[in-house]
């Protein structure tokens, strides 16, 4: 009589599988989150976390220089355009002259006032922007009515000839 046991072939242990090993991974991280959450403080709600998205200021007082290339921080593209915060703002109720490029010499040098009037007025104290039917232009911009004190800074620009009313539509200056 032969031994059974005899003929029996030895498994061979064999490493555990990718599968295996991602699941007991998996199972091991489970089981620490889970014993760490009562220890974390609890996730804002969707409207909290509204209220404290980071939002393009709607009153701000800066320093403003000119801006030479491109965009920037605080600072002049033209007579009717500027950078604040790093948000490229469009004065929405006028038409200003256009610097970049200007068309013909007397649109260049009144662009030039009044990119320079611009640049006064945003750096004689804080200003208020406010919004108009629009958020954006078609080029990116934010279209907002500056003002100080209740006074619109573009018709400010207007009345001094440096600028004209938006009728909804740019005005050859030449």
């Amino acid at each position: 009589m032969t031994n059974i046991t005899a003929f029996r072939r030895k498994k061979k242990k064999r490493p555990m599988g990718g599968f295996w090993k991602l699941a007991g991974f998996g199972l091991a991280a489970g089981i620490v989150i889970g014993l760490a959450l009562p220890y974390l403080p609890p996730l804002p709600s969707v409207p909290q976390m509204m209220q404290q998205a980071p939002s393009f200021p709607e009153r701000g007082s800066a320093q403003f220089g000119l801006c030479f290339t491109g965009g920037g921080t605080n600072c002049v593209v033209d007579g009717d355009t500027f950078w604040m915060d790093g948000e490229r703002v469009r004065v929405a109720d006028i038409d200003a002259p256009e610097t970049h490029p200007p068309r013909c010499a007397a649109e260049a040098d009144l662009g030039q006032r009044a990119t320079l009037r611009l640049r006064e007025l945003l750096n004689d104290g804080p200003v208020e922007l406010e919004a108009i039917d629009r958020d954006r232009d078609q080029y990116g911009r934010k279209l907002r009515i500056v003002t100080r004190n209740g006074e619109s800074l573009g018709l400010r620009l207007v009345a001094e000839g440096l600028a004209r009313n938006w009728t909804g539509s740019r005005q050859p200056w030449c």
